[in-house]
């Protein structure tokens, strides 16, 4: 059975001051179109991190919608203003964590959006790998965005 596609559409192609560690680490907006599945997962992540991809993000169990509004608590099981359980990402932390690449770094940050036939048995605060265990054959659709971030030498203390 062939993938079908999802659209992904970030506001920015380099991100606000306020969606990262130089800002308010607010998770960012987010439009999914083309969702023909039930349930939707979102993975943030950093592929140009110095020891290997990093993990920002890991949210799943979203009802299909075409917007992920901006702003998203950092909790473990979140019911609005959308219905989403969300994992422990690589910083040890349950939720968003922004860009925070070293400085004098611009590092490319990856969206990935993943079209589920269906909820996904997983306790709240799992991690990446747990979750792409539990996604397996659930995976209808696919899509991802691109966006970037790089700090200036005089930024505070590197986390990411």
């Amino acid at each position: 059975m062939a993938m079908e596609p999802l659209t992904v559409i970030l506001n920015f192609g380099i991100f606000p001051v306020e969606h990262t560690c130089d800002g308010a680490d607010t998770s960012p907006e987010i439009t999914i179109l083309g969702a023909k599945t039930p349930y939707l997962a979102i993975v943030m992540e950093d592929p140009d991190a110095t020891w290997g991809t990093f993990t920002h993000w890991i949210v799943w169990n979203i009802p299909a919608t075409e917007l992920i509004p901006e702003g998203l608590a950092a909790e473990s099981v979140l019911s609005e203003p959308v219905e989403a359980v969300q994992g422990t990402n690589d910083s040890g932390k349950v939720g968003y964590t922004g860009p925070c690449p070293l400085r004098g770094e611009s590092h490319r940050y990856l969206f990935r959006v993943y079209g589920l036939a269906g909820p996904l048995d997983l306790p709240p605060g799992a991690d990446r790998v747990a979750l792409g265990r539990a996604m397996g054959d659930t995976i209808r659709q696919y899509g991802e965005a691109f966006a970037a971030y790089g700090r200036t030498v005089e930024a505070g203390p590197p986390r990411c």
